[in-house]
Formats: C-alpha cells, structure tokens, sequence
C-alpha cells in the first residue's frame, strides 16, 4: 500500500478491504448523514453517485475511537435464519472508473463523528492521498426558506484561486459554527488538495421528508464540476414524485399552503437561478442555518 505523503499520518484507522485500486488521479467526492445532511438530500446524492458507477468498497474508517456509542449507537439485525450481527456507524470508500473523463472517482459516505475531529480527518486525508487524489468535493443540505415547486438552489463556494475562475465559484465568508464537512474541507485545504464544496436546499416546512430532489440538484452540480455523468432517471422520478406529495401535502392545510405562496412569491422576485454563480439569498440562509444550528 503506498505510504501517505510527508506531513500526513499513518492512516492507523483506515482498513483497506484488499489491495489500493490503481486509479486516476480520482476526485474523493464526501458525504455525511447527519447536521450537514437535511432531507438526506448529500448523502443520498453521493451514494447514488457510488452505486451508478458501480463503485466497489475500498475501505472504511474503523468507528471506535470516533463516536460516542451512546448517542450514535449500533444496530442490532436479524436475517432469515435468526441469525443476529451488528451494523456499527460507517465511513466506506468506495473506488470507479469514470468512464469519458480524465479523472476517476473515491466516494466517501459517513456518518458525521462525535469525537477527534482532527484525528478523523486525517484518516480521511491519507486514504485519499493512498488513492491518488488530489481534489476534494464535499456535499451537504440544509433547510432553508425555499418552495419546494421552484427549482433547488445550490451554493458552491472554493478558496482555490484557480476553480474559482475555471468554475466560476466564490470563496465563502461564512463565520460561525461548522460541522464535519467545513472541517474536513478546511483540513484538506490546508493539506493541499483542491478543494470545493456545494450545498442544497431543503424545504423547512418538510424537514423530515428525504428530499430526492435536492439530491438531484447536488448530482448535477457534480456532474458539471467534473464531468462524471451518471444515469440519474430513477432519481428524476423519484424527484418528480416528491413534488407531487408535497403539494399536495401542502394544499391541505390553509396556512402552509398560504406560507409557501408567500414563499414563491419571494423566490420569484428574489432570484435570477442560473447554471453558473450563486444567489446571494441563498448564500445569507447558509450562513443562517449553521449558526443556529451548532
């Protein structure tokens, strides 16, 4: 297994499942449940991403010294024969060709940790230096005072000088609380990787509603970032389905339906979405959500 590069530590929790897979120069794509991941919209997206691909396991990040059992705890099943095993909180790699691009694809799906952070991180770090990559995509959902009948805004934000004139992205002036996707972004940062990181928005009168068209929205975005196209019809259906449910869901009640016209109505005036840049609208409900929810 080839070493990680000087200034990174031995990935001591990384447990390979075979042999690294020789890829090229592969873009790590990273995805947690949980605070960065409403309506399950970014690990849905990545996971869609993996299974597309037909992405095989390459490894995981051994779950022990980063989560408090307590609060994140085990899952207990039972097969057909009775047979009792335990799921415990996953981080799996997985590893695939990206066919009609120059660049391969790690997709990483996680669950964000409670514990050791920065430990975490570098296990992170070094699985994808071992792998070849050298750019970093983070995903994340938040909720935020859109309609669910308009399109899903998505807000990409780099501090690499040089995608942000290829893709036309900002850098973020976000202050405030983070969670694991800011903190692995920033540590890659300053790891060395490029870096960028996009986030959707989530209705947040449907909070507990996965949303598949948030995750369509991420996937898309991904797609033009790197050119890793993927199948994504079961998706735009299932997207398609979503919309129809909440509005009806919505035109039920007087005064939500009433509170989402108001919505539109705000979206309509308020923003311009287009293929490339990002609304400002959108930009002051990021910084919102993670500030009250730390």
């Amino acid at each position: 297994m080839p070493g990680p590069p000087s200034g990174l530590p031995e990935p001591e929790h990384v447990r390979w499942t075979g042999p690294v897979p020789s890829l090229r120069r592969p873009v790590l794509i990273a995805a947690f449940e949980g605070w960065n991941d409403a309506g399950d919209a970014a690990s849905t997206a990545a996971r869609f991403i993996a299974d597309r691909l037909g992405a095989e396991p390459a490894a995981d990040i051994d779950p022990e010294p980063f989560y408090d059992f307590i609060a994140t705890r085990p899952r207990v099943s039972l097969d057909g024969d009775l047979n009792r095993s335990l799921t415990w909180p996953a981080n799996l790699f997985r590893a695939a060709e990206a066919p009609g691009t120059d660049r391969d694809a790690v997709v990483l799906v996680g669950t964000e940790p409670q514990l050791r952070w920065r430990t975490f991180c570098e296990q992170i770090m070094a699985a994808a230096r071992a792998l070849g990559a050298d750019r970093v995509i983070t995903l994340g959902a938040l909720l935020a005072e859109v309609p669910h009948s308009r399109p899903v805004e998505v807000y990409g934000t780099t501090e690499d000088e040089d995608l942000m004139e290829e893709l036309g992205l900002s850098p973020s002036t976000y202050e405030g609380p983070t969670g694991i996707v800011g903190v692995l972004a920033a540590a890659c940062r300053d790891a060395g990787f490029s870096t960028m990181s996009f986030w959707s928005a989530v209705p947040s009168y449907m909070p507990a509603a996965p949303s598949p068209k948030a995750s369509l929205a991420l996937i898309d975005r991904v797609r033009r970032v790197t050119g890793i196209g993927v199948d994504a019809a079961e998706l735009e259906r299932a997207a398609a389905a979503y919309e129809t449910r909440i509005a009806k869901l919505v035109a039920e009640d007087d005064d939500t339906a009433e509170y989402v016209a108001g919505l539109e109505r705000a979206w309509d005036a308020d923003r311009s979405p287009g293929l490339d840049g990002d609304p400002g609208t959108l930009v002051a409900e990021v910084e919102q959500f993670l500030r009250q929810n730390p």
